[in-house]
Formats: C-alpha cells, structure tokens, sequence
C-alpha cells in the first residue's frame, strides 16, 4: 500500500472507525476491505494468512487461510495470576499456538478468524486488558525492564509508564463501539486526538524505561528511552534519549538501525510533559511523504539534535538538565531466584522466542497450574520481559518449593540447566504468518541454536555468553542489530550474518556476510570462535572481541554527556 494512501484512510477513517464494522460481518470472505487491513491494526490486530497454505489454497482456487494476529496493551508487561489464566483461557478458546510473549512485554495470540475476532476482544476486556494502540501509527506498548532484584524501584518506575501509557492513547471511542457495542454519541466521531491530531503518527513510535545496571529493554533501540536514576533506593529523575530503531529495508541506504542520542535529564514530575513534547514534535516534523523514513530516528537526522531537543524544550515549557551517570552491566535477563526488597522472591523462566504452548513440553498447562498457585497471593505478578522470558513477581518465600516442582514438572526449568547462548537468544515470529519474513526466525531458532551450542563446544565455549538474535526480515523486532550474533532474513534458508554488538546494548553490529545459508553462516564463525577461544582477554564478550581485534568495525553509542 503506498505511503499517501497510508494517510488518507488515516485522516478520512472517522476516528479510526473505517468501514470495519461492515468488513467484520462480511460471510463472504474471511479478509477486511483493504483499508480497513490498515485500520484495524490500531485496534491491535494485523490481518494476515498461513503462508504454509497460501500456494495450496491458490492450487484449489481458495482465498488465502486469512486469520488475524491479536495483541495486548500490557504496559510493562506486569499482569496477575488471574488475567494470565484469562489469557491461557482466550488462547485455548481462540487462537492457534498458545501464547506468545513478544519483545515490548505484550501478549500476541495468533491464528484468531474473523468470526472470533469480536468473541476475543470482549474476553480481554472481560480480563481488564485491551488491544488500544498495539498497532498502529501510535505510541505502542510502552516498555520497562524487569529487573527483579529492585522491586520497590520497578513500582516507581511501572507506574509512571503505565501513566504515560494512559496519558499517550487515542481518545476516540472507536475500540469500544466496535468490540463492546459502546453506542456512538453525537458528535463522537470528531473526538479531537491532542497528541495525535487526525492522522496520527507518521510511523509507529516505541517508548522503553530501562532500570540500570540492567538494559532488558534495550533503551536505546526505542524512539523515546527513559533511564532510570537511582539514589538511595528511589527514582530521582530519568536521563532521556531519543531517536533509535531497529527497522531497515535491505539494499536502500536511506534505511538503517540506530542508537539513540542522550539529550539530558528530567524529574519524574516532568516525564509525561516531556513525553508529549517528543511525540507530538514527531507528529509534526515526522516524514508523511516517504513512508519508510517517517521513523523519529530520521527525523532527528534530517533536522539535527540540537534543533530537534529546543523545538521539545520549547513545546514542554522547561529545559533538560545535564544528563547524569548510568551504567549497563548487560542487556539479558538473569534466570533463576532473586531475593526480593520486601522478602519475596522473584524466579525468571526461560521461554524460547516467547512461546507458551503445550508442543515439546506441557509448558502452556505449567504456566496454568503455576498461576492457579499463586491465584490468592497479594501482590504476586507475572511480569513479562523485553528478551520474551516471563519473570514470577513477589512470591512469597513459602511458596518457592511449590513453584519450584511445578516448573520442573512441566519443563519449564530451562534456566537450570540451558546453556548462556540458548537463554538469551532472541527470534521473532516470522513465517508462516508474518507477512513481511523473508526467512525463517522462531522456528528456525531451536535447530540454528543447536548446531551454533555445537560450534561452541568444538572451540571449548559452551558457557561463553554470546548473544545471539534471529529476525526473518530486516524490519528488527527482535532487535537484531544489537546482537553479537544475529540473523537477518534475507530469503528463504538465507540471511545476512551480523556481528559485533556488545552485551550492553550500546552498540550495533556489522554486516560480516550477506545471504548466505547456514552452512555458509557456520563456517564463518567457526575460526572466529576459535580465535575468540585463544584470544581474548579474561571476561571478554565476543562482541567486544571482534571490535577489539578488529574484525568489525566499532558502532559505540558515544556517551559524553553523561561522562
């Protein structure tokens, strides 16, 4: 669909509403109207279909096996016993492959047909959950790390996204007359949208509050990043850095990731002002001609940082100060128990490409009966993280036994015994339903990981923590160019290998082979590793290897204001 057209049905769709209404109780096709396929994904869903299928199904003269992907606005991933059984229940009632838990801390089902499309919306909202702006020329889940060693801080700083979270949502009544059969008052269609005026954004836009020394979220691959500063155990304020992204579009270098500049400090009173300041300076300077250079990060290119942070002053009503100190230690999640503040215990479980479904081992029915345990405990959360792993929140010490041999029971106790490579890799979903993959990703994971952890034992690095991250296209949903090993989807079987990124998430990788195969892929990093085993200096990251000896060129964040 051309990038105009974009805008148009955005600035003609009567506040998000389109023709949906009709398209959804169409019987003839399983499909939306074409501009309703754009709408919809403000609802928080994106029409797609089997691409198993797709060639059989045009053999038989048959539409394509259309079915939607559906996703939840859960700010900062943080849901309850309850609602995560509410899920586990709309997913067996409605959606083909469980849960999956996404890298901005959302749940997504997928394989929901159009007739169930209403049936599932109205479950989640039965859960006090919705779909509002998941998708969409918005503000989309606004992420926050799950560090479970400060829990007193990740209240603090849950809240203020989850404020953001509300303060940063379309006003129009569309999601609600729609799914809940909300009626339409007069005038309702001209609901005025502060922020995002009539035809929104001009691209997605990704907020993330990262709570050092752990950077889970990756703060400086979202458009607006918020850095938490601690001092004596409370958020004084956050550092705030705008303008990175993940997508790129192979072969046009007009396209690219990149990290996000630092522009200086705010008190928490002021971060929403702040927010709205970022976001609505990108509604306005943002790209609506190009389609594909509409993200912040090229707005900030093409205008400048200094011209873009006075124009944000200017619209906030106040001045950032200097940025503070921070430091990463790392950009994973840590498994296992960590003791709490308040004398609970947190346990983060490994769940490759975020996957929760009773296939090779029953962890869908695990993840059930472990809710079911904590059903009545005050305070107990499931907080799902940025890396697609799931942390069991405020667990009362008493109870760790009991989810201990629950987990264990049901396979679900991965990070006792996975090597570092295979709990921190990251996949996105890819085929067969994303209809942008190029190449396999989350399914091509197990058997890539496999043959890489082979690799590694070859050269002695079985337990070397190397990051890796697949992603079948160039688009970065999981974030692949802050990998020190990624895949990027290039065509079926093929990928661009990518190497370089450091384990902080303040550093890009590099192109090392473009397309190649796993066979192709393997045998390049073979004598890297074998060097890396010879080579490098105690503690060393591979990533910082390949910098250090110059195998790939250096694409630091530069961090001088906070020096």
């Amino acid at each position: 669909m051309a990038s105009h057209s974009v805008e148009d049905i955005k600035r003609t769709s009567r506040g998000l509403r389109g023709t949906l209404r009709a398209s959804l109780a169409d019987p003839v096709t399983g499909a939306l109207a074409e501009a309703d396929q754009t709408l919809i994904k403000y609802h928080g869903s994106y029409q797609q279909d089997d691409r198993d299928l797709r060639e059989e199904r045009r053999r038989q003269k048959l539409e394509p096996a259309y079915q939607f992907m559906v996703r939840t606005r859960t700010p900062g991933g943080v849901l309850t016993p309850a609602q995560w059984l509410r899920l586990d229940g709309i997913a067996t009632a409605y959606a083909e492959r469980g849960l999956r838990i996404t890298t901005r801390q959302a749940i997504q089902f997928h394989g929901v047909v159009k007739r169930e499309l209403k049936t599932t919306m109205q479950a989640l909202h039965a859960a006090l959950l919705d779909t509002i702006a998941a998708c969409g020329d918005v503000v989309r889940n606004v992420a926050v790390g799950a560090n479970p060693h400060l829990s007193g801080v990740h209240a603090e700083v849950h809240a203020l996204a989850a404020a953001l979270s509300a303060h940063l949502l379309p006003r129009t009544r569309a999601w609600y007359e729609l799914w809940l059969d909300e009626a339409l008052v007069a005038g309702g269609e001209d609901t005025p949208e502060p922020v995002y005026g009539q035809a929104y954004l001009p691209r997605k836009f990704k907020i993330g509050f990262a709570i050092p020394p752990v950077n889970d979220v990756d703060v400086f691959a979202q458009d607006l990043g918020f850095i938490a500063i601690v001092e004596a155990g409370r958020v004084v304020g956050y550092d705030v850095a705008v303008g990175g992204g993940m997508g790129a579009t192979h072969g046009d270098p007009e396209t690219f990731p990149r990290l996000g500049d630092v522009l200086g400090f705010v008190a928490p009173e002021r971060a929403i002002a702040l927010a709205e300041a970022v976001v609505t300076t990108q509604r306005d300077w943002g790209n609506r001609a190009v389609r594909k250079r509409a993200r912040l990060k090229y707005t900030i290119e093409d205008r400048g940082l200094a011209a873009f942070r006075a124009e944000v002053e200017r619209r906030a009503g106040f001045a950032l100060e200097p940025a503070r100190p921070f430091a990463f230690a790392h950009n994973g999640d840590r498994f296992g128990w960590a003791e709490g503040e308040d004398g609970r215990v947190h346990l983060t479980l490994r769940i490759p490409a975020g996957r929760v479904w009773d296939r090779e081992q029953p962890h869908q029915t695990g993840l059930r009966e472990i809710a079911r345990a904590l059903l009545d405990v005050d305070g107990a959360q499931f907080r799902l993280t940025p890396n697609q792993n799931l942390v069991l929140a405020n667990v009362p010490a008493a109870l760790r036994t009991r989810v201990d041999m629950l987990a264990a029971a049901h396979g679900l106790d991965l990070h006792a015994r996975a090597t570092p490579a295979r709990l921190d890799a990251l996949a996105c979903v890819a085929l067969p339903t994303c209809g942008l993959a190029m190449a396999e990703a989350e399914r091509h994971l197990p058997a890539f990981l496999d043959r890489f952890e082979a690799l590694l034992e070859r050269h002695g690095l079985r337990q070397a923590p190397i990051h890796l991250r697949i992603s079948g296209c160039p688009n970065g949903c999981s974030r692949p160019y802050l990998g020190e090993v990624a895949l990027v989807g290039k065509a079926p079987g093929r990928y661009n290998l990518m190497l370089g990124a450091d384990h902080r998430g303040q550093r890009l990788n590099t192109l090392y082979r473009e397309n190649v195969d796993e066979a192709a892929i393997l045998a390049a990093l073979d004598p890297l590793l074998a060097r890396y085993a010879a080579e490098c200096s105690e503690g060393e990251r591979f990533g910082d290897f390949l910098v250090r000896t110059g195998i790939v060129a250096d694409r630091s964040l530069r961090l001088e204001l906070v020096a």
